[in-house]
């Protein structure tokens, strides 16, 4: 029991102080095309991160979460550019016409690039988001490629 405890607490120091690897913990910004998300990151460990958006465009809304994992790329600029991949959960609710309305839920994957200025806190980014939606039927989803610009912090 001792050594349980003793994992524990060693494993929960490690992740408290984890730092990622552009040295910002949290981003908050927009990132969008077609409609536009309300996006915030949270490094969980140095190369995962969650990410959450609340998206609006004329029609409704959305609500994701995606876990990601990041890696940093080997060009030489004195920004940090990374690339990532992850995978998470969407919801949404739609009113096109008082005929064609409802509910969404699916899962989503997302791969993309950013890049993290130097001087400056702030990030760019360009990714794409597909996800596969199980309701209201069963139906892919291609659309979701999107810039965004974040603050760090």
């Amino acid at each position: 029991m001792k050594k349980a405890l003793l994992f524990l607490a060693f494993f929960c120091t490690i992740a408290i102080g984890a730092n990622a690897q552009n040295g910002y913990k949290n981003a908050i910004g927009i990132r969008g095309l077609m409609n536009i998300d309300i996006s915030y990151q949270r490094y969980i460990s140095a190369q995962t991160r969650m990410e959450g958006t609340i998206g609006f465009d004329y029609y409704g809304f959305s609500v994701a979460g995606i876990h990601q994992w990041t890696f940093e790329l080997p060009i030489n600029t004195d920004g940090i550019w990374q690339w990532y991949a992850g995978a998470g959960a969407g919801l949404g609710s739609w009113d096109r016409n008082k005929y064609d309305k409802g509910f969404s839920l699916g899962v989503l994957g997302q791969v993309g690039i950013e890049y993290t200025f130097a001087g400056i806190p702030l990030l760019l980014s360009l990714d794409y988001r597909p996800g596969f939606y199980f309701l209201p039927e069963a139906r892919f989803d291609f659309r979701g490629v999107a810039l965004g610009i974040r603050y760090c912090f």
